[in-house]
């Protein structure tokens, strides 16, 4: 499976997950984790954290998979997961993204999951 399609399958995932899990089982292979327990780890992390005040859960769940694959140089792997995703996206914290305080939404929680799989494909090269 090429990396758009697992990040169009994130996004079919994102319709009854949230956006953390839809990402993580779109790499599930990649963690070594059943489904079941990638749901039950990503379950605490969507919109924000519960409360948009945090890091989307796309690139939270992009960073876990990344985690679980290298075991190791995740902190780099992290910083540049991140960078890409503000530059794709626009922002980190769910709030910004979505437009909480502004009224004006950067990106839709659907490109959020396809923009974090695509960069975990390109950096962590899958």
């Amino acid at each position: 499976m090429t990396i758009e399609q697992r990040a169009e399958e994130a996004v079919r995932y994102k319709q009854s997950m949230n956006c953390c899990q839809a990402v993580l089982c779109a790499l599930a292979d990649q963690t070594g984790l059943s489904q079941e327990q990638l749901m039950a780890l990503g379950s605490g992390f969507g919109i924000g954290m519960g409360n948009m005040e945090a890091t989307c859960g796309a690139l939270a769940g992009a960073a876990m998979a990344a985690g679980m694959r290298l075991k190791s140089g995740t902190v780099r792997t992290s910083r540049q997961l991140s960078e890409r995703f503000c530059a794709d996206c626009g922002a980190t914290l769910c709030k910004d993204l979505k437009g909480r305080d502004t009224g004006k939404v950067l990106c839709a929680c659907e490109d959020c999951v396809r923009n974090a799989v695509l960069a975990y494909g390109d950096i962590v090269e899958i």
